[in-house]
């Protein structure tokens, strides 16, 4: 409850700014491969980036990225904290969905 206040918050803070401000996306990428590539890679096979490149992926904005990455990072236990979380969210954005 008390992280979804903080993304909440987060997400107030930053709707008129550059999506994931502050992140890092060189950080993000090694977040990324060590705690989310395995679980792609069974459900889409490959290199897991299918998730991302699908026809009917579900993320649709920014807001809809952080908040499945803050989900992702609840049920799998990666134990991110929420500046991890904007680093995932950089590279993802910058690599696959390129929202503004």
């Amino acid at each position: 409850m008390k992280h979804s206040f903080f993304l909440l918050l987060f997400l107030a803070a930053t709707a008129h700014a550059q999506p994931f401000a502050g992140g890092d996306g060189k950080k993000g990428k090694t977040l990324h491969d060590a705690k989310c590539v395995a679980c792609h890679v069974s459900l889409y096979g490959g290199d897991g980036s299918g998730i991302y490149t699908r026809p009917e992926r579900k993320v649709k904005s920014a807001q809809a990225l952080a908040s499945r990455i803050s989900a992702c990072n609840a049920n799998t236990g990666a134990g991110w904290f929420p500046e991890d979380e904007r680093h995932v969210g950089v590279y993802l954005n910058e690599t696959f969905y390129h929202f503004k």
